[in-house]
């Protein structure tokens, strides 16, 4: 038996929140293993009880600083009381004096991309360029501060290694793909009429709330060139978020992409439907025709491992973490180049046979990502870590 503590105070949106609703339901299986969650109160309750695992009530604490001293100076005790014998901190931020042996989880490609710093920059967003720079200096002794770091992709990893001097071990996010795609839950109605409307069109899709480093804007400049050449072709990109500010996650500031839309007449191209419910999310996936992602920074991208169990074919900037996820499932272009986004999104709406190969690999691809064999990985992890103290 062995005994965990997960710090994940700072789950909160994206891959954070995927994680946990994953990872917590696996170890509560765990009989081998007692688990105690620090969780903020609103996805607390998303668990209900479960076998082997216990909560730790605690009230909301906004904003990182505030949450990462509150943590430094407020777990080690939650730890001791609940026994623990390894901590799992979360969020990219270590527990700087630790009462027993901690597992890093990194998966933050921010803090080490020059082109989200020079991005932020460009815009004038000297605030987030800030922000992140501290944070970054956070996450890089948080790294020094752990007795293991782990990295969701082995290219990730490599790059955090490099930029912290210290070792970081890969271990691939897993997937669920009954949990993704059995549940009946139909889309929102207004998706579903949306989807109708463009029933003839070339359906892509890109799940993400909008920010920077998801780089929006090669995609949307993309679009124009792509129904140029489709010779009659209407070409429909469906977003899972909102072009406006406040309307996503961080401090985003989203109108100069909504802007950049308009300037490029590509208003009746792009389909805003909003934040889409995970559990029907599957249905939109299958409704579309191609998959792309355009991101800049990328650590391991949930998306395209749903993408590629639902049967889409993608189109992928050349990042070395997309071509460790996906493989020969995309075709991949110069990161920062809307024509060739547009040609590989040409080729397959132009070869049935290709489509049908990135297809077929995709979907063979998606059995490699486990989330039973991400926890068994990650609980040989902690129990070398706990071997260690009582051999010591």
């Amino acid at each position: 038996m062995i005994r965990l503590f997960i710090n994940g105070l700072a789950a909160s949106a994206g891959g954070g929140l995927t994680y946990l609703r994953n990872v917590i339901p696996h170890l509560a299986k765990r009989v081998d293993v007692q688990t105690t969650v620090l969780l903020n109160p609103a996805l607390r309750a998303e668990f209900g009880e479960l076998s082997n695992v216990s909560f730790v009530a605690t009230s909301e604490t906004s904003g990182v600083f505030r949450r990462f001293v509150r943590e430094q100076t407020t777990l080690p005790r939650l730890i001791r009381q609940s026994g623990a014998q390894v901590l799992l901190s979360a969020g990219n931020f270590a527990l700087w004096n630790s009462p027993v042996p901690q597992i890093l989880l990194s998966r933050n490609s921010l803090y080490t991309s020059a082109d989200f710093l020079r991005d932020v920059r460009a815009r004038g967003d000297y605030a987030i360029w800030a922000d992140t720079k501290v944070k970054g200096w956070l996450a890089k002794g948080s790294i020094g501060r752990a007795d293991v770091t782990v990295a969701p992709s082995e290219a990730f990893a490599q790059e955090l290694s490099q930029w912290s001097g210290q070792k970081v071990v890969s271990l691939h996010h897993g997937f669920d793909p009954d949990a993704f795609q059995n549940d009946a839950a139909p889309l929102p109605a207004a998706a579903n009429a949306q989807l109708d409307q463009a029933k003839d069109a070339l359906r892509l899709l890109f799940v993400s709330h909008y920010n920077y480093y998801r780089n929006f804007e090669t995609l949307f400049r993309a679009l124009p060139i792509l129904s140029n050449r489709l010779n009659g072709i209407n070409v429909k990109l469906f977003l899972t978020c909102q072009l406006s500010s406040g309307a996503n996650p961080g401090s985003y500031r989203a109108e100069a992409a909504a802007s950049s839309v308009q300037t490029l007449r590509s208003s009746e191209n792009v389909i805003e439907l909003g934040t889409v419910p995970y559990r029907s999310l599957h249905h939109l996936y299958r409704a579309c025709d191609v998959y792309v992602s355009p991101a800049y920074a990328e650590s391991f991208a949930h998306p395209l491992v749903e993408a590629m169990s639902s049967g889409l074919p993608i189109v992928a900037s050349d990042l070395p973490v997309h071509r460790e996820i996906c493989r020969d499932a995309a075709r991949y272009f110069p990161t920062f180049s809307p024509e060739a986004l547009a040609e590989c999104v040409l080729q397959i709406q132009q070869s049935p046979a290709l489509a049908e190969t990135l297809s077929r690999n995709g979907l063979t691809r998606a059995q490699d990502f486990r989330w039973d064999t991400h926890v068994e990985r990650l609980l040989a992890i902690a129990e070398k870590l706990a071997s260690k103290v009582l051999s010591s």
